[in-house]
């Protein structure tokens, strides 16, 4: 009886196996159903993870309310670790084909008409990814502490300062001439993340609300992009030139920042901070211990935290996926797409405050970002506006030199979010 049930339990896990791998592979296949797939779990799976940090950040022990940033990152990223785990489930899938394509034999290879090269492991020193995890780990740090203090309407809505300072730095440290109507853009982004911070402290009409924690928390999260923004110019500079697949790097980094941040969090227990940045009674910048007594009490908070899993896991396969298939330029649209979904959720589901003034600051930053990656308005200038011009005025000449496009010469570092 036993050897039967083991044997039962061994060809379900066979089964099982073999389905999960049956999804991944039809998940991958080509074609416009695919296409619209990936755009809504896209969309879908990152309005969730903000929502649900906040969610978890809102869930109270008793009169407690659950603030543990670091814990909540520390799930970031082991949900990033998962896509390391279906890179090489799909890795594995791969190397089975290819062997039953080619079967070995003592009298040499029997080769299927297929020309599929061998998969192999890319060749490279996984200690690249070290320094953009100790960023993902500082910049998500700061941001969930951010989020604490703030909304999370204004949480995701800051955090396009993230082209700003990409833009700034790529100029700085990796000699990259932008084009001007990229400048435009990065003028449209600040102003709207200046009416979106103004419009949190002036029109915030909540008597239990902090001004002070809410400009501390709008500060911290503009503070992350700087930090994000270094991440993304370094993985420009250090690991694009090794052609790590995009899923095997983003997992290799939330291994590297869930071991990492794991360890730290045994020294953050005896640190000390003021009740701003901690909600812990004792003022220790993380108590895990707390944290998992309050998760025991409220199990609630443990779905929370499991939804921010999930989705940061399922929200990276996606944005690969949509890069890989469409185009880094949709993936920056659908992200606009998913700050407007979290926006009109928050207010409903964490009872914000609707401050119109806030429209004009989400319409300034899709401006911005619609100018900045050249989206639309650029491309129907060029097409439809300058070549109308008629006699050669200076009027003429800046709009030609505005708008002007030279992408083969200028390749600005791409900007992803792939995190809370």
């Amino acid at each position: 009886m036993l050897k039967a049930s083991v044997e039962w339990l061994f060809h379900l896990s066979q089964f099982r196996f073999h389905q999960l791998i049956c999804f991944f592979r039809l998940a991958m296949a080509r074609g416009p159903a695919f296409a619209v797939f990936i755009s809504v779990l896209m969309v879908i799976t990152g309005s969730l993870n903000t929502i649900c940090a906040k969610w978890a950040d809102s869930l109270k022990d008793g009169d407690l309310i659950f603030n543990h940033p670091f814990l909540q990152a520390l799930c970031m990223f082991f949900g990033e670790f998962l896509c390391l785990v279906v890179f090489f489930l799909l890795f594995a899938w791969r190397k089975y084909k290819y062997h039953q394509q080619n079967i070995e034999g003592d009298g040499g290879a029997i080769r299927d008409l297929s020309e599929v090269e061998e998969p192999i492991l890319p060749q490279f020193n996984p200690l690249i990814f070290v320094f953009p995890a100790c960023c993902d780990i500082l910049a998500t740090s700061i941001m969930y502490i951010g989020l604490n203090l703030t909304t999370a309407s204004s949480f995701q809505m800051l955090r396009g300062a993230v082209i700003l300072f990409t833009g700034l730095l790529a100029v700085a440290f990796l000699g990259y001439k932008m084009q001007q109507f990229k400048w435009l853009g990065m003028l449209f982004v600040t102003a709207g993340l200046a009416v979106v911070g103004v419009a949190d402290i002036l029109f915030d009409s909540d008597p239990h609300d902090d001004t002070n924690g809410i400009i501390t928390g709008d500060l911290l999260i503009i503070m992350a992009q700087i930090i994000v923004a270094c991440q993304m110019v370094y993985e420009q500079k250090y690991v694009q030139q090794y052609d790590v697949p995009a899923l095997f790097a983003v997992g290799l980094e939330g291994l590297f920042g869930m071991s990492i941040l794991g360890l730290l969090l045994f020294p953050m227990y005896y640190i000390r901070v003021p009740s701003t940045f901690s909600a812990d009674p004792e003022g220790r910048l993380e108590n895990v211990f707390l944290a998992l007594k309050e998760i025991q009490d409220n199990p609630t908070i443990a779905v929370a935290l499991s939804g921010t899993i999930v989705s940061i896991a399922f929200f990276n396969f996606a944005g690969v996926s949509v890069t890989k298939e469409l185009s880094a330029t949709t993936r920056m649209v659908l992200d606009s797409v998913r700050t407007l979904v979290i926006w009109v959720v928050s207010i409903p589901l964490f009872h914000e405050t609707f401050i119109p003034v806030q429209l004009l600051g989400f319409g300034l930053l899709i401006l911005g970002m619609f100018i900045y990656n050249d989206l639309l308005i650029g491309p129907f200038i060029r097409r439809s506006v300058l070549p109308s011009m008629g006699e050669s005025t200076p009027c003429n000449s800046c709009c030609l030199s505005l708008w002007a496009s030279d992408s083969l010469e200028d390749h600005e570092p791409l900007v992803n979010e792939d995190d809370p």
